[in-house]
C-alpha cells in the first residue's frame, strides 16, 4: 500500500510565506518607482549645476578682475590692444562683465541670451568684440588658465570646470579672428 505524502500548511507558514511575499513586492514597487524617477527626472542643465545667474555672475566677476591683472593679457601684457583696454577703458569693466555672465549663462544652457553688440559671421558674434584686441592663441590659452584658476578658487566641481572650459574653448577661432603672426 502505498501512503500518500502529505504537506501540512500551518497557519504559521501561511502567515510568514504571505509576509515574504508582500516585502517582496514593496521592494520591486520602490525599486520599480526609483527607476521611473530616474527616467522621468532630466539631467539638470550645466547652467543649472553652476547654481545659476548669482552664482555665474560671482564668477565672471571674480575672473573678469583676475584677468585686468594678469600680466599676460591684463594692464602690463605686451599686445598693446588689451594692454590698453585694460588701463584706459576699465569704465567699461562692468558692462563686459554683464555681457560676459549672459554669455556663460546663454551657452550653459540658461534661460538667458547673449547678443553680440557686434554681430559677426557666427551667432555670438565673439570674432568681431575681440578683432581689434588681436588676441593670439597663447593668450586666449592664458585667459582659459586665468578661468580655470577662477573655477578652482569657487571650488567648482572638475566636471563642471571641464565643461565651462570646453565651452570657452570652442570659440577660440572666433576670439583669436583678429590675430596676425608676426615675422
Amino acid at each position: 500500500m502505498k501512503t500518500a505524502d502529505s504537506t501540512s500548511f500551518t497557519r504559521r507558514i501561511v502567515v510568514a510565506g504571505l509576509a515574504v511575499t508582500a516585502a517582496t513586492t514593496a521592494v520591486l514597487s520602490a525599486e520599480n518607482a526609483h527607476a521611473q524617477d530616474e527616467q522621468s527626472t532630466p539631467e539638470k542643465s550645466l547652467y543649472e549645476r553652476l547654481g545659476g545667474v548669482f552664482a555665474i555672475a560671482a564668477v565672471v566677476d571674480h575672473f573678469s578682475d583676475a584677468v585686468v591683472k594678469n600680466p599676460i593679457v591684463g594692464q602690463n601684457s605686451k599686445n598693446p590692444q588689451l594692454r590698453k583696454w585694460h588701463t584706459k577703458n576699465l569704465e567699461r569693466l562692468p558692462g563686459l562683465k554683464f555681457m560676459r555672465t549672459l554669455w556663460v549663462c546663454d551657452v550653459s544652457g540658461g534661460p538667458f541670451k547673449f547678443t553680440a553688440t557686434k554681430p559677426g559671421t557666427t551667432p555670438l558674434g565673439l570674432e568681431e568684440a575681440h578683432r581689434d584686441l588681436r588676441i593670439s592663441p597663447a593668450e586666449f590659452d592664458e585667459v582659459a588658465a586665468e578661468l580655470g584658476r577662477t573655477l578652482d578658487h569657487f571650488k567648482v566641481p572638475k566636471a563642471e570646470k571641464t565643461e565651462v572650459l570646453a565651452a570657452f574653448a570652442a570659440h577660440k577661432d572666433e576670439v583669436t579672428a583678429g590675430y596676425v603672426k608676426k615675422g
